[in-house]
């Protein structure tokens, strides 16, 4: 009886130790981030102009290609040294030095902006002044204005989605109008700049986030997904066509319910609508699902790829019941980003008032029982903005304390950005989105 115990426990103890195992590591952290110049005089000279002002720069989307992982840095105040950058992962360093991408001419802001003393607004960006248009006709195509979000498809490139504004919680200008990059991975040299058409906006519209549907062997007949999480809508791009559309759901709205946020210690209220996506499996019929939910909101909903790239149909007046309700994630299940895994069948997320990471399995019903929690730490985890899967399997997850930059202030003398990463089986076993 004794030894059927000790077996017991030793059983036990194997199940919790496979569950501290699978839990997230931290590979890289910031107490602010530092860039890697061409000199120290350059930095030097940055400095002293207000064009980098440390505190001011906050990472909030990653994605990962070979050796390199892409980091983004709006330019939410002035004085961001570069929007687009990336670490070499053969770096030893845990705080390395970010390296703009493709190079710091294309991350030079055309006009200049100067620092301010400010105060960001109750409702943060929503709050804020109206930008201002500045109509500036870049001299390199390839310069980014600013970015949130990224995405590497399956063909080696690399979609920058640009929002042209910079200084958004100080005195917002309007550089370039919104538009999608797109750059050769292999060549680092800039394949397409294309400017969302102006009728395609609205007043409130802020696109911060771009996914792309597209299969390895039909890599001229990609498609972008740009959800505009500010005005309740979604840009389909044709990269075949080179044009773009817009589309209208009542999927897309916030859930006023779900509005209230408590992240690290800070109270706010935000009314984002649609914003995290993600491309489903492949189908039998060639078609696939396209997940999506609104930040301010517990549900998740998808659509088929057929319907969205269907431009008569899909504004025609008869694809409103294309789009389902998938489920709900429960109370506090707010969510900025997701990602589907084709090797696990699972689809990872963030879950913000959680200070988590969670997943699902497609095979499932969505429901509260049915969702898996992968990890979740008040510390390392506060606020994870934006998280990738690689094509090792790697989960890449980038947390930022962002409410805190907004509404409060960083302590700077602590670890406020971090990078974390863990295999996708070990981090879905024993939980349900194991199958």
């Amino acid at each position: 009886m004794r030894s059927i115990k000790l077996l017991a426990l030793c059983l036990i103890s194997c199940c919790c130790c496979l569950t501290i195992d699978a839990k997230l590591e931290e590979r890289f952290s910031w107490k602010q981030l530092t860039f890697d110049w061409p000199s120290a005089e350059a930095e030097a000279d940055a400095k002293r102009t207000g064009h980098y002002i440390e505190g001011n720069n906050l990472p909030l989307g990653l994605e990962r290609w070979e050796n390199k992982l892409f980091v983004t840095v709006p330019r939410w105040k002035a004085g961001v040294a570069a929007t687009l950058n990336y670490i070499d992962l053969s770096t030893t360093e845990k705080s390395p030095k970010l390296r703009p991408y493709p190079s710091w001419e294309a991350n030079k802001l055309p006009i200049d902006v100067k620092p301010q003393d400010h105060k960001t607004p109750a409702g943060g960006r929503l709050d804020a002044d109206k930008a201002k248009d500045e109509s500036v006709q870049l001299m390199d195509n390839a310069t980014i204005i600013s970015t949130f979000r990224i995405h590497v498809d399956s063909c080696d490139r690399l979609w920058v989605l640009d929002t042209g504004l910079a200084d958004i919680l100080g005195n917002p200008k309007q550089i370039t109008p919104s538009s999608i990059l797109v750059f050769d991975l292999k060549t680092d040299r800039l394949l397409l700049r294309y400017a969302i058409p102006a009728d395609q906006s609205k007043e409130d519209t802020f696109y911060a986030n771009i996914i792309v549907d597209v299969e390895r062997d039909q890599c001229n007949d990609a498609f972008a997904y740009v959800p505009d999480l500010g005005a309740y809508g979604v840009v389909v791009y044709s990269l075949r066509d080179n044009k773009s559309y817009r589309v209208k759901h009542n999927y897309f709205h916030f859930d006023p319910l779900q509005g209230d946020f408590n992240v690290g210690g800070v109270n706010f209220q935000w009314t984002d609508g649609v914003f995290g996506m993600a491309v489903g499996p492949l189908q039998p019929d060639n078609t696939k699902d396209i997940y999506f939910h609104a930040l301010a909101s517990t549900k998740e909903f998808k659509v088929s790829n057929r319907v969205l790239q269907n431009q008569s149909h899909v504004n025609g007046g008869e694809s409103y019941y294309d789009f389902k309700l998938v489920g709900d994630r429960g109370m506090n299940g707010q969510s900025t980003a997701e990602v589907y895994d084709k090797e696990t069948g699972v689809l990872f997320y963030t879950q913000v008032n959680k200070d988590a990471i969670a997943c699902w399995n497609v095979k499932r019903p969505y429901m509260a029982d049915t969702q898996g929690l992968i990890d979740s730490d008040s510390h390392t985890l506060i606020f994870p903005n934006d998280l990738k899967m690689d094509t090792t399997g790697s989960l890449w997850v980038l947390s930022d304390r962002m409410p805190t930059y907004l509404y409060k202030e960083l302590d700077h003398a602590a670890v406020n950005y971090r990078i974390l990463t863990g295999k996708n089986r070990d981090l879905v076993r024993g939980t349900p989105c194991e199958l």
